[in-house]
């Protein structure tokens, strides 16, 4: 890895990284990821762990990691219990790693996404400082809990109410249209793209397939489909958005996410041995299923074209916490940060002593200790002043694949 660094420019090592993805998609993620330090943090995770200084990193016991860990990779979904629920919401990158190595992005994620709102060095420390208690605190208590509205605060409160109270058929009509009496997805150009070649014959192929192992084979009948446009690190690998019959048309028509998953680019950086996967879609709905208090609706893993597919029911992209915000609700940015902090460590005692993560009294060890959390925030400082250089070399950037414009704004 010290080699590739030293031989290749940030700039090249991205173009690297995304070779082979939808050209119009990439675009959309390079012209977001330009914007600001926190975005090109959203969008590079693969080199944020290829320069982590891990051996920096005091010993931690082993987890199951998000991976990519930062505050807007949290956010609300519809349970299979149909209930609403706030938790960690992406795991593309899961892995089984050292505890600290969530923490140090997440807490390298703060300083770079405060310094973009504009706060000082002070309210960052208490930022920190927030997250890294309620951490400590929640694994220490050594019992998973979950968050719940009643006992919710402010915008993750607003999040679980507003899901709560959506109607199905108003969500359907802000990414649908009726045309003779039939939805048909809205490909506007910003949360969706239009189909190309053959794509549309491949996944009537593939959900027609998986419809038939179904109980209820009818709910999954294809109706329409697209290029989804969503995230920022993911951006360009194939995904889709797919409306399918669900409990009847017109307004009991389901919206489905279908993603492939390519694997995680975390433990590949430092060598930490992995469970052997029947596949990496496998991998991160297993994670989600023992990290998340309840699974996603329709979570499943799916196999075309010798890849492996991710689907679930697909939720809005204002379901994700926004830090803008907080720009001018310090207090409020401060309690949520400590609420993710739960949250992460309520997701760590829920899959400890799965395929080789740690036990529960090795997590509860870990968290009362004070040591480890000095060295931490020194590498994760590190990390996000890396992080700022790298995205002015890469804004800074005259590549031909950064000139590209982006077709509209990107609906995170």
């Amino acid at each position: 890895m010290t080699v590739r660094r030293a031989a290749l420019s940030t700039t090249a090592r991205i173009e690297v990284f995304n070779e082979g993805r939808d050209p119009q998609r990439l675009a959309i993620k390079y012209a977001v990821m330009r914007h600001d330090a926190f975005a090109f943090l959203r969008g590079t995770c693969h080199l944020f762990y290829e320069d982590l200084n891990a051996s920096a990193l005091p010993r931690a016991p082993l987890v199951w990691c998000c991976g990519d860990l930062h505050p807007q990779n949290f956010g609300t979904y519809k349970g299979d219990n149909r209930l609403a629920y706030f938790d960690l919401n992406d795991f593309d990158e899961a892995c089984l790693a050292p505890a600290t190595w969530d923490l140090v992005r997440f807490v390298a994620s703060l300083m770079v996404a405060s310094k973009s709102l504009g706060m000082d060095p002070k309210t960052v420390q208490t930022l920190v400082r927030a997250f890294l208690d309620g951490y400590t605190i929640a694994l220490g208590s050594g019992k998973a809990r979950w968050l719940e509205r009643a006992t919710s605060q402010g915008e993750i409160r607003s999040l679980l109410i507003s899901l709560k109270r959506r109607n199905r058929k108003k969500f359907l009509d802000t990414r649908t249209q009726l045309v003779d009496g039939r939805r048909r997805l809205v490909v506007d150009g910003k949360r969706a793209l239009p189909l190309k070649g053959n794509e549309r014959a491949r996944l009537r192929r593939l959900m027609a397939e998986f419809a038939r192992h179904q109980p209820n084979p009818g709910f999954f009948r294809l109706l329409d489909a697209a290029r989804r446009v969503a995230g920022t690190g993911s951006l360009g690998l194939d995904r889709f958005a797919l409306l399918v019959e669900g409990r009847g048309s017109p307004n009991g028509n389901f919206l489905l996410d279908l993603k492939y998953q390519p694997g995680s680019c975390v433990p590949g950086s430092h060598g930490v041995p992995q469970p052997v996967w029947s596949s990496e879609a496998e991998r991160v709905a297993r994670t989600q299923h023992d990290v998340q208090a309840v699974a996603p609706a329709l979570l499943t893993t799916l196999g075309m074209d010798g890849k492996s597919w991710l689907l679930h029911e697909l939720m809005p992209a204002n379901d994700r916490l926004d830090i803008a915000h907080w720009r001018n609700d310090v207090a409020g940015f401060i309690e949520a940060v400590r609420t993710l902090g739960d949250i992460v460590a309520w997701g760590n005692l829920r899959a400890a002593g799965r395929r080789s993560a740690a036990l529960p009294e090795e997590l509860i060890d870990f968290a009362k200790k004070k040591s480890w959390r000095a060295p931490l925030v020194a590498v994760a400082r590190e990390s996000a002043r890396r992080t700022e250089d790298q995205w002015r070399e890469f804004a800074a950037s005259t590549s031909p694949v950064h000139r590209e414009e982006a077709q509209g704004p990107l609906s995170y």
